[in-house]
């Protein structure tokens, strides 16, 4: 049995989007590096524009726009998974690109960060907002990297494209010499550390404790990490920004849009953790998140640099290397209407078995496009075939694409949790605050990222079951709780010793 020519062909996918197709949009291109100014550019005709949408790659960065329009006079909404901010008049949208309204026409749109294609598990949203966002003027921003297969795709669709390359409005110097020389010391990077410095690092665990070590030696700290939620990740950058925190630390989440007052960029290793291994940092990543530093009109030079001497080879290679992608296909996911298919044809109510034979038998018969690995909807998938084997297809395939960490076991409980609850046609009200909440101890950090992270997921589900999760305008309010004891922690935690570097050296990983 074959699907594909079913419903997987290219201009199928492209047809799909009928709004879009109807309007012969044109796409304005504005690429280059970090500070160039390429989405500053367009932004300016998003806010002349009668009607407009900004589609972010982060919750966060959807909120500055939403909050830069308003400024200016514009009235914006804020729609992402978690939320809806509807403002009286707006014709604007600032929303998570996830959150692309199709059917919504619109002026002007802007997708960010276009490079994201690359994503393994977020690149499809990029693709559908590429192809399908309904506007008549599209503004794609971002670096170079995937130029080539968004322009064949554009011409596939008869739509037609121009392209602004924009150079870095500040010059960006890799150090001569690393912070600490041939070998790393926590006594060598003490002098070195100056106000302005953003250090980063690739863990919780890392952050924490070099913003605890840094308070120590005298410096005021603002932590960025993954785990917070935006609310906090904007306080932490309100403070560096004001000058209230003296040095950033933070992961490489500030590579992606977030506008910070950087005079020196510090990596505090050339590896991350990807997921599966331990490998070196990318060009693209290297590029990201080194081009924060040299913020335009607060500093005339960005400066960038390690810990260890033989770290700069790695650095200055990256930052020189030609980062054009490999991309050829532009990635799709499936969606609701292509499982209910399968699943008639397999007859199955089973969605782990519908997404498997997805992923391995059927195969996007396309010359530009192809269909994201599904490994993380399979394994929710299961998940939900197990807990709630009598629950609706459509039911199913909203918990599939709930956002969630699977490998966090507080997390996963509680998902599982929710699942029962709409199984069951059961009503769940907020999880209670916890009785640490109001207290001034930094020792419930951890758990206060997870209740944060439990809140955005009933906020998410209390928009697909509203009838189920009926505490959804109550979230906000908990929410903001919990943040404010993260932010208190945040000034105070012990970290956690050693950082990763200096556990390997005294296991003698690197003697």
């Amino acid at each position: 049995m074959n699907l594909t020519d079913e419903y997987l062909t290219q201009n199928a996918y492209v047809e799909s989007f009928a709004l879009a197709r109807a309007l012969k949009r044109h796409h304005h291109f504005y690429l280059g590096p970090t500070n160039s100014g390429k989405t500053h550019n367009a932004l300016i005709a998003l806010q002349n524009a009668q009607s407009g949408v900004y589609l972010a790659p982060l919750r966060l960065l959807a909120m500055e726009i939403r909050d830069r329009l308003v400024a200016t006079g514009v009235p914006c909404n804020l729609i992402t998974g978690e939320e809806r901010v509807l403002m009286e008049g707006a014709q604007h949208t600032a929303s998570t690109i996830e959150m692309m309204n199709p059917s919504k026409l619109v002026e002007v749109a802007i997708i960010d960060e276009i490079q994201m294609l690359q994503d393994a598990d977020r690149g499809s949203a990029w693709t559908a907002a590429l192809v399908g966002v309904p506007a008549k003027f599209v503004f794609v921003c971002g670096s170079n990297a995937v130029t080539a297969p968004c322009i064949a795709v554009i011409a596939l669709m008869n739509e037609t494209h121009e392209i602004t390359y924009l150079a870095r409005k500040t010059p960006l110097v890799l150090e001569n010499k690393s912070i600490c020389g041939k070998r790393y010391s926590r006594q060598k990077l003490k002098p070195q550390l100056q106000k302005g410095d953003a250090i980063i690092a690739f863990s919780r665990k890392d952050v924490l404790t070099f913003s605890a070590r840094f308070r120590q030696w005298g410096f005021t700290v603002a932590s960025i990490y993954g785990a917070l939620s935006p609310e906090v990740r904007r306080t932490e950058s309100e403070r560096f920004c004001s000058g209230v925190a003296d040095v950033l630390v933070a992961t490489d989440a500030i590579g992606m849009g977030l506008n910070l007052p950087i005079r020196r960029v510090i990596f505090s290793n050339i590896h991350k953790f990807d997921g599966v291994a331990s490998r070196h940092l990318n060009a693209t990543e290297v590029r990201q998140i080194a081009g924060r530093a040299g913020r335009f009109g607060i500093y005339h030079t960005g400066y960038v640099n390690v810990l260890e001497n033989d770290e700069l080879i790695h650095i200055e290679h990256m930052l020189n290397v030609d980062d054009t992608s490999d991309l050829t296909k532009l990635p799709v996911s499936i969606n609701f209407s292509q499982i209910g298919k399968i699943a008639e044809q397999l007859h199955t109510r089973k969605i782990a078995e519908v997404l498997n034979y997805h992923q391995q038998r059927t195969k996007f018969n396309a010359e530009l496009f192809a269909q994201t690995p599904l490994n993380n909807q399979i394994s929710q998938a299961i998940l939900v075939d197990e807990h709630a084997p009598n629950m609706s297809l459509k039911d199913k395939f909203i918990f599939v694409c709930a956002p969630i960490s699977l490998n966090v076991a507080y997390e996963k409980d509680y998902y599982l949790l929710c699942l029962q609850s709409v199984a069951q046609s059961n009503k769940r009200t907020l999880p209670a605050p916890p009785v640490w909440l109001t207290a001034n101890n930094p020792k419930h950090l951890e758990a206060a990222e997870l209740l944060s992270h439990n809140l955005s997921l009933y906020a998410w589900l209390s928009f697909k079951f509203p009838q189920i999760f009926v505490d959804g305008a109550e979230v906000k309010a908990l929410r903001q709780q919990v943040s404010r004891y993260i932010e208190n922690a945040l000034l105070t935690q012990a970290g956690y010793g050693d950082t990763s570097r200096e556990i390997d050296y005294l296991s003698g990983v690197f003697s």
